[in-house]
């Protein structure tokens, strides 16, 4: 307005530039609220009054015209302010509506648990979410530390739906179930009874007791990755593939449970494949076994943030899919 005002005198009455007063308040509508618009449609129809006069512009119609401009400007900037702050309070009350549910279904899981320090990051794919199809959770039960880590096939609150059925089922069964093979018999019956169609959840179950092991059981999910005290690395991958929770209907035969050493100042990340699977440019996947040295760090979360940020940079922008780590530390206390 400023820029408009000094443009005005200096060319004089036969330009016309007079009518660009109204972008003062057409940018305030946008950016501002509705008082402030207020306040700038106000100093623009006092600038453009004073321009009008000191231009003689309303001897004709030129001067109303401009005046009628920034009026009908400020009424439109006022109207975009109001609906913008209604809009912004709506999105205020399903953010905080999100961050409920994520709280319900993605609980924060404990930071220590039995003989572990525990440590999770999750990152969704979708702009501005909160949850999505990824889960997880830890529960310290009677046989030991039980965790889940799955994938829902598809996306949306339909995946999200599915995430809470199998996490439901989940936090019952590790408290009741005497091992892990009848946890995992639980949730197949939970997910043949609740899953409908195509859909399907990969998932990794664990459960770490005192004997310096972990069992695994595999459901069509990534190896998790176990990495030693000295620095070895290997991937736990299970010796027979199973198919993922959801497809009992095919009648083919569960995972096996199969046990891994696992010794105080070992690690155990349990991952989706939205970090396996994370592609740089030249479509290459996320190199994770090659970036274990990340997780280095004392405490597990910043250990996990480390390895979150190193996989941005490889993916060179947002991920495509979402991505959640759990880390399990074995601190033998």
């Amino acid at each position: 307005m400023a820029v408009v005002t000094v443009v005005d005198i200096t060319a004089g009455p036969s330009v016309g530039f007079l009518p660009l007063v109204s972008l003062g308040p057409a940018f305030a509508g946008l950016a501002g609220g509705w008082r402030r618009t207020a306040f700038i449609g106000a100093l623009a129809l006092l600038l453009c009054l004073g321009l009008g006069v000191y231009d003689g512009l309303f001897a004709g119609r030129r001067g109303y015209t401009a005046l009628a401009s920034v009026a009908g400007v400020t009424a439109a900037g006022l109207l975009a302010a109001v609906m913008r702050q209604r809009r912004e309070a709506e999105l205020a009350s399903v953010r905080s509506i999100a961050e409920v549910a994520q709280r319900v279904l993605l609980r924060p899981v404990p930071r220590s648990a039995g003989h572990l320090r525990v440590g999770v990051s999750y990152t969704s794919a979708v702009a501005e979410a909160r949850i999505g199809g990824d889960l997880y959770e830890v529960v310290a039960s009677p046989g030991g530390v039980r965790v889940i880590v799955g994938d829902v096939q598809g996306k949306g609150l339909e995946a999200v739906e599915t995430a809470a059925v199998v996490l439901g089922a989940f936090r019952e069964a590790a408290h009741d179930e005497p091992d892990l093979r009848s946890v995992g018999a639980r949730l197949e019956r939970v997910a043949d009874r609740e899953l409908h169609g195509e859909k399907f959840v990969t998932a990794v179950l664990a459960e770490v007791g005192d004997d310096r092991s972990v069992t695994l059981l595999n459901y069509g999910h990534p190896a998790p990755l176990i990495v030693r005290a000295d620095g070895g690395v290997r991937f736990a991958a299970p010796p027979r593939h199973a198919l993922p929770l959801g497809l009992g209907i095919h009648a083919t035969e569960g995972p096996d449970p199969y046990r891994a050493d696992f010794t105080p100042e070992d690690q155990l990340l349990l991952y989706t494949d939205g970090v396996s699977e994370a592609r740089d440019r030249k479509n290459g996947f996320y190199p994770l076994a090659e970036r274990a040295a990340l997780l280095k760090d004392p405490d597990p979360e910043l250990a996990l943030q480390a390895l979150r940020e190193d996989l941005v940079r490889h993916a060179e922008g947002p991920l495509h899919d979402d991505a959640a780590m759990l880390l399990l530390r074995y601190h033998g206390s």
